[in-house]
């Protein structure tokens, strides 16, 4: 290959930038052009591309977000939409792929490797909810973030005795609530992905408060429930005040963690590896701290799982 294209979709993520440096460094590394897309698969069906130097990718490794902007393009699932977009990438002579995103992303990936255009996929997603990767990028940031706000939080509610209910993100897969929650040490921890009983949470609380704790920390994910409707059902049920914070898109920014920066970095590269064997319908993951790559099918055909044994010690350690 002598030129591939580079772009990302979905939900931001911390860490994005630091991939599409990589995959720009790395294809430049070997003589390789590489074109970047603007906002996703929208600008792919739209032809808003940019050839990307060295220098369009400096300083922007520790930097949030992404570059090339993201953006929402449910019409792509449409074959109309799909060819038009490989039409696009062919007429700037484009022979291959990267998307960085999540499994939503992946199927647009999949769509346009199975009409003759290899893609290849890297996990950005916060949430970290893509089968086949141990971790994605922008979870240990937002992770990160999480936690520093909920010791924020900690240290208001030991002021003023309070019982606080925190949201966090997710979308359906309960990592972030589950990993935060256990770091920060919070009292309760309801995730998607596990059944929760109110009266044991109730009763986790009456605990506390018989042996002189003064506060609480609830954490729910937000494919449980809102925050502050888990707020209510408790304060009714217990006739305690119970607040809630609800921490939102805070948790999407940030300067990427050196974690973050790193695995990037080694799924960046490995993508670029991947498309030069001329390999498409590939995504690229972590497992067992090894960069490798797998059927792209395997991360949106398949249900992620929660580590249910960090579940389990969750439960025990906030006795």
């Amino acid at each position: 290959m002598k030129k591939i294209a580079v772009l990302t979709s979905g939900g931001d993520a911390p860490g994005m930038n630091a991939a599409i440096r990589a995959v720009v460094r790395k294809a430049r590394y070997h003589g390789v052009d590489v074109v970047g897309v603007y906002y996703g698969y929208e600008g792919l069906y739209k032809g808003d591309f940019e050839l990307l130097d060295l220098g369009s990718v400096g300083g922007i490794i520790q930097r949030g977000g992404t570059k090339l902007f993201s953006a929402r393009f449910p019409q792509f699932k449409e074959d109309e939409y799909q060819q038009k977009a490989i039409e696009n990438m062919r007429a700037q002579g484009i022979e291959g792929l990267v998307v960085i995103g999540g499994d939503g992303s992946y199927r647009g990936a999949m769509q346009l490797t199975e009409k003759g255009f290899p893609c290849v996929g890297i996990p950005g997603t916060i949430d970290n909810d893509v089968p086949g990767t141990e971790y994605t990028i922008g979870f240990d940031t937002a992770l990160n973030t999480v936690v520093e706000s909920i010791d924020k939080i900690r240290d208001t509610a030991t002021s003023h005795e309070n019982t606080f209910v925190i949201e966090v993100m997710g979308r359906d897969a309960g990592d972030l609530a589950l990993w935060a929650g256990l770091a920060a040490g919070a009292e309760s921890i309801l995730i998607p992905e596990e059944e929760y009983d109110l009266d044991e949470i109730i009763s986790r609380l009456e605990r506390g408060a018989a042996r002189g704790k003064r506060h609480s920390i609830i954490i729910v994910a937000e494919g449980v429930m809102p925050g502050h409707e888990l707020a209510s059902i408790l304060e009714e049920k217990t006739g305690v005040k119970i607040r809630a914070s609800v921490l939102g898109h805070m948790q999407r920014g940030g300067s990427p963690t050196a974690r973050d920066r790193v695995l990037a970095g080694r799924m960046g590269a490995k993508a670029v590896e991947v498309l030069l064997e001329g390999r498409g319908g590939r995504a690229v993951g972590i497992k067992n701290h090894l960069i490798v790559d797998y059927d792209l099918r395997e991360a949106y055909e398949n249900h992620h799982k929660a580590d249910v044994s960090l579940y389990t010690l969750s439960k025990e350690l906030s006795i």
